[in-house]
């Protein structure tokens, strides 16, 4: 199984896995308060911006250099 595959099962698998909060029972309460102050500003979309900025830094390939020498001592 190649990186990508393994890298997209994963993401599958988060994003179809049960929240928590969904699983609550709240058929006896009616009065709940929200606290969404974020004060205007985006937090969502700071954090998949930088999600983003981590894409390319992935490990590098190692490389493999050989020598050869046709000099005798």
């Amino acid at each position: 199984m190649t990186n990508k595959t393994k890298r997209a099962l994963l993401v599958l698998t988060l994003a179809l896995a049960p929240m928590p909060a969904l699983a609550q029972d709240t058929s006896g309460t009616t009065d709940t308060t929200t606290n969404d102050d974020n004060r205007g500003f985006p937090w969502g979309l700071l954090g998949l911006i930088g999600l983003a900025g981590l894409a390319g830094r992935r490990r590098e390939e190692p490389r493999v250099v050989s020598t050869t020498s046709t000099t005798q001592r």
